[in-house]
């Protein structure tokens, strides 16, 4: 894992927790057609500058984990790295406006994001990805949410664009996985706000 440096900007090479959420009390996903767009759209505009380690979508919100891949020749690595999540962003929205007839910003002005810095945060956070829709009372049993990369990790038989090689390095097996996901992990030092 790259060394710490406090800044806000994207660079290659780093983990970032990555996040935002609707605008009000609108929903950026009213529809299992809305999730499996959504997931296009990060295969089209995500995968090919950074490598996912985790995501959960839930209706009013989502969460990536991710390390931003190595770029040559990329003078101002931060504005390249905002634009591909911009278009991912703005794609989304204005199709998802069309389709269901609305008008205005559909996420919040701003993206969130936070560099991950160790490991133990980076362990914590998987956990707090995965159990997203737990914790917001969408479901009971993290098995149950079909829009996040839990099932990538736990049916590794099944091709993924999912990089799962990375986190299980911190699992001995699947069994072990799925045990620290069904933990209580604390999350107070996870800031999302």
């Amino acid at each position: 894992m790259k060394s710490n440096t406090n800044t806000d900007d994207f660079e290659c090479g780093y983990v970032y927790h990555i996040y935002t959420h609707a605008n009000g009390k609108d929903l950026i996903f009213r529809e299992e057609e809305n999730y499996r767009y959504f997931l296009d759209k990060i295969l089209k505009y995500i995968i090919p500058v950074a490598e996912i380690y985790a995501y959960c979508l839930i209706p009013n919100h989502f969460h990536l984990l991710l390390r931003f891949k190595e770029l040559k020749q990329i003078e101002n690595e931060h504005f390249y790295l905002m634009k591909q999540f911009s278009n991912l962003l703005n794609g989304y929205a204005k199709a998802y406006n069309k389709r269901y007839n609305r008008k205005g910003s559909l996420f919040l002005d701003y993206l969130k994001r936070k560099r991950v810095n160790d490991e133990k945060y980076l362990t914590r956070l998987l956990h707090y990805i995965h159990n997203n829709p737990v914790n917001h009372g969408l479901v009971k049993d993290i098995r149950s949410w079909k829009y996040s990369s839990y099932h990538s990790y736990i049916n590794t038989a099944k091709s993924s664009h999912i990089e799962r090689t990375e986190m299980m390095k911190y699992f001995d097996t699947v069994n072990d996985f799925i045990m620290y996901h069904q933990s209580n992990v604390e999350y107070d030092f996870i800031q999302t706000s």
